[in-house]
């Protein structure tokens, strides 16, 4: 069907009837079709293959519109994008997060996509918790990314050393505390969790403490912060006391690569990441791993919502039509649910709930019915002071925490500080 298409757009192309427009950068038939440019926000050897698939089925179905990938690495992406809007050199679309959309939407690089939804066969197919995460980290200001996944934090386990040492899957916090315990053996380099002390501490040392006290929203009604609400400090103080007791002292300073290699080297035995790491423990792992939602508190839990991928229309395209036709492509049910299978994330597309491989993903499902639960706890991404806080002032001082030079408390309330005065600076520019 796609050669058909492909032909007789080279057919018509050939008589000169072929009307779609050019951007002027190609020849022959090339010449005859609208070329767009996709940044990949997040380019690697598991990601772009993945993409170079889609693109060359979307060009089948669609002859008229070729996409030109640009492959851009997570840590470069958000410079790039600046770069780019600053010289007037943005794509025509883009991968956006919504850890990145603030930046993007503060810099009305984005062309709100709320009617191109309202009127394509995709309305009504996408996760609300998806859409309503993305408009949240628009700050509420409508709909600036079209999501593709979701992702949640979840704990990898050693399946494999659980069985043989007789330890349940903890359920609550208490019990991944005693399995912990249990499963540390310091005199054969052994330790039962391993806590994040470098890069990436601040979110996750949050998403553990509101999984913990169950608390449903990072500000009350007065806009103050709860962060230092005492259930939280109460858990930010446990997390901190397994260190060096159930985990490597190195954590102090570890981020995710060096947590990982630990897990896979079978000197941890419990590992707090997301999904997105779910093609790293299986490829190394197999079956003896396994997936978990954080556990519970006394009082519940509540599940602080992860960053949501998606993709975004930039202001400067002058192809905005056929930009939004490769987005409803990506997030056709076919195209989304490839994507997240092999990815191992949660799809945007409601469609792909029923395919197979999702009802039979384990984890993936579980943290994909929590996301879709309703009970996100949205955290407050379109604060222009988000990443300050939870990177730059909240990842050393969580260190001081951990090496007994600052409690929890202080810990906690620095931050709710932070982002009670920020959420004031916020609504008073913004209503």
């Amino acid at each position: 069907m796609a050669r058909t298409l492909r032909t007789a757009a080279a057919a018509l192309a050939a008589l000169g009837l072929l009307t779609a427009c050019s951007s002027g950068s190609g020849s022959g038939d090339a010449a005859k079709t609208t070329v767009i440019t996709f940044w990949d926000n997040n380019a690697g050897p598991a990601r772009t293959p993945l993409f170079q698939h889609l693109i060359d089925e979307f060009e089948k179905a669609h002859p008229e519109i070729e996409v030109k990938y640009v492959g851009v690495t997570s840590s470069e992406v958000a410079e790039k994008y600046n770069t780019a809007i600053a010289s007037g050199s943005t794509p025509d679309l883009g991968g956006v997060t919504t850890a990145l959309l603030a930046s993007l939407t503060a810099q009305k690089a984005l062309v709100p996509l709320d009617d191109r939804l309202a009127k394509s066969p995709l309305n009504g197919k996408l996760s609300n918790a998806m859409l309503e995460t993305s408009k949240a980290a628009a700050g509420g200001k409508g709909l600036y990314q079209l999501p593709s996944s979701g992702n949640q934090d979840v704990i990898w386990y050693r399946a494999d050393k659980f069985k043989e040492a007789g330890v349940e899957v903890p359920k609550t916090w208490d019990e991944l505390f005693a399995a912990a315990a249990k499963l540390t053996d310091r005199s054969r380099n052994q330790y039962g969790f391993t806590l994040r002390g470098g890069a990436g501490s601040g979110f996750q040392v949050l998403a553990e403490a509101y999984a913990y006290s169950g608390l449903t929203a990072m500000f009350d009604a007065s806009g103050k912060s709860t962060v230092d609400d005492p259930k939280n400090v109460e858990l930010i103080a446990r997390i901190a006391a397994q260190y060096k007791a159930t985990t490597p002292e190195a954590d102090v300073s570890n981020a995710y690569p060096q947590m990982l290699a630990q897990f896979q080297a079978n000197q941890v035995m419990m590992v707090h990441h997301n999904l997105g790491s779910t093609k790293d423990v299986k490829t190394a792992l197999g079956d003896k791993a396994a997936g978990m939602l954080l556990p519970a508190g006394p009082d519940g839990t509540a599940t602080l919502a992860n960053p949501v991928d998606g993709f975004g229309v930039f202001k400067n395209s002058k192809h905005q039509d056929a930009a939004w036709t490769f987005l409803e492509y990506l997030d056709s049910h076919r195209a989304n649910s490839y994507w997240n299978e092999n990815v191992g994330q949660i799809p945007a597309n409601t469609e792909a709930y029923a395919d197979a491989w999702y009802a039979e993903s384990g984890i993936t499902k579980r943290a994909g019915d929590a996301l879709n639960s309703g009970k996100l706890v949205q955290p407050p991404v379109y604060l222009p002071q988000y990443s300050k806080i939870t990177k730059t002032d909240a990842e050393p001082n969580f260190q001081k925490v951990l090496l007994g030079k600052m409690s929890a408390a202080d810990f906690a309330k620095s931050l709710a500080d932070a982002f009670t005065k920020a959420q004031a600076d916020y609504k008073a520019k913004n209503g």
